[in-house]
């Protein structure tokens, strides 16, 4: 990994690749972006691409791809059956990652339906460092419920814990005692905690985690959608690991897994996922959902054009230049908007900078959903799209009253490979200037509101009229700027 120092002393993440392809954005005025988000119900999956200027929704499916990946589509096997493209699929995950089965499915969601449907019972608990929301409601559906064990300091916003996306081993221990082995079909770990800003566990806590599981015969899976940014985080703030090199540490992490699924529009830089699986047995058992819910065993819904860039990506996530590129510029984006003031979760971690709104905006409370508020604001203050995690990504409780989430952060990740240097410093501009007028955001309320999956494609409405003040000020403090 390049660890470039600057003879100014200023410490900014450097791009290790060229741009060679671009795509024109449109940066509308601020006017039309509070039309945007009314049209929107203020839900920011919902708005148009042409009204986005920063899209950092997601990095699902949306990283830039290398020269060698688009490349790699051109020599595809379009077979529908034994493809040579998806042979070499196989045979790069069973080199990465040392499992000899492997199901293809369309994407990570679809590979949790599978596992939900192959594994899960009425009355089964599924214990994990934290939920991610399609993973928990295909494991509710299944009459499944879903204990999380994250560390304490897990759910602390402002930490300097390096893995706060470890176990608590002292409560899965006790976990598998009370509700006995038998009722526990697997552990699941997810690298990289989504939910709760991207935060990473160490290869020693896994390490632990599968010991005890084995101990009690409890199948372990792990959900690899953001191993590349876990890996970097192991390497470099792992002591034991720093001069492992990340196809090492990989192998030492899947070594402790039974099964390993992962989204490829995350892992890999291209659109799929699938299922790595170590037994023939338990591959055997969920092969048949395969053609019945995604396609035939050698492509399962993916385009083998996809087959074929995933697999150049998949051996690009061993590069630490290539994955370092997302945390770094992950880390910069956090201190910059620590030094102006704004809260972020700390430390960073994968997947995005995450804004506190709990700490930006106090005076929401949760079931005003304020990070759905502040998404909202901060497309208004920037044209920049985010994504809400927190309360509004929550499910009711049977009773009709809210679940309220153990933190309420507004995500803009950080596509690999997609904004300069200037947008970003761009976005934090934006951000800083909505902190400094934090007061005049107001909360949220439902119009239409789905029974699951609400933060989908739910419609809401703001609470008072505090969009168009934001828009009057915006319009005081920056003239004609857009």
């Amino acid at each position: 990994m390049a660890d470039i120092s600057f003879f100014s002393g200023e410490r900014i993440p450097l791009e290790l690749h060229k741009v060679r392809i671009v795509q024109k954005l449109d940066l509308v005025p601020i006017e039309r972006r509070l039309e945007a988000i009314s049209e929107a119900g203020n839900n920011t999956f919902l708005l148009q691409n042409k009204d986005i200027f920063l899209d950092m929704l997601t990095d699902s499916g949306v990283n830039a791809m290398s020269d060698k990946q688009l490349a790699a589509m051109m020599i595809c096997d379009d077979s529908y059956a034994g493809s040579a493209t998806f042979t070499r699929l196989t045979e790069k995950l069973t080199e990465i990652f040392g499992m000899d089965y492997f199901l293809p499915a369309h994407q990570g969601r679809a590979c949790e339906n599978i596992l939900a449907m192959s594994l899960v019972k009425t009355g089964n608990i599924i214990p994990m460092n934290y939920h991610f929301t399609t993973t928990k409601a295909h494991i509710t559906r299944m009459g499944g419920r879903v204990e999380e064990l994250l560390i304490d300091e897990g759910i602390k916003t402002t930490s300097v814990h390096p893995f706060k996306g470890n176990f608590d081993l002292a409560k899965l221990k006790a976990l598998i005692e009370r509700v006995g082995a038998e009722n526990i079909p697997f552990i699941r770990l997810e690298s990289g905690t989504n939910l709760i800003g991207g935060q990473p566990f160490s290869l020693e806590n896994a390490k632990a985690v599968c010991a005890m599981a084995h101990e009690h015969g409890i199948l372990t899976v792990l959900d690899a959608s953001l191993l590349q940014d876990n890996l970097y985080f192991i390497k470099t703030r792992e002591s034991a690991c720093k001069d492992m090199s990340v196809r090492q540490i990989t192998r030492e992490l899947a070594d402790q897994m039974d099964i390993i699924y992962f989204s490829a529009r995350k892992l890999g830089f291209a659109r799929g996922g699938g299922i790595c699986i170590r037994s023939k047995k338990l591959c055997d058992s969920m092969r048949e959902l395969v053609p019945m819910f995604e396609g035939f065993l050698t492509y399962g819904g993916m385009s083998v054009r996809e087959i074929e860039a995933m697999t150049v990506g998949l051996e690009e996530t061993m590069d630490m230049d290539i994955i370092s590129q997302g945390p770094q510029f992950i880390q910069y984006m956090c201190e910059q908007l620590i030094k102006n003031g704004v809260p972020v979760v700390t430390p960073p971690g994968g997947l995005g900078c995450h804004l506190n709104a709990s700490e930006f905006i106090p005076q929401v409370p949760q079931n005003q959903y304020p990070a759905g508020a502040l998404a909202a604001a901060v497309y208004l203050a920037g044209g920049i799209r985010g994504m809400e995690r927190g309360t509004l990504s929550e499910q009711r409780e049977e009773d009709g009253t809210e679940h309220m989430s153990s933190v309420e952060l507004l995500r803009l990740a950080l596509p690999r490979r997609v904004f300069t240097l200037s947008q970003v410093k761009y976005a934090i501009d934006r951000i800083t200037w909505l902190y400094q007028y934090r007061n005049m955001i107001g909360g949220l309320k439902f119009v239409e509101e789905p029974s699951s999956l609400r933060f989908f494609f739910g419609r809401l409405e703001p609470i008072g009229d505090w969009q168009t003040e934001l828009v009057h000020q915006f319009r005081k403090d920056f003239g004609t700027s857009l």
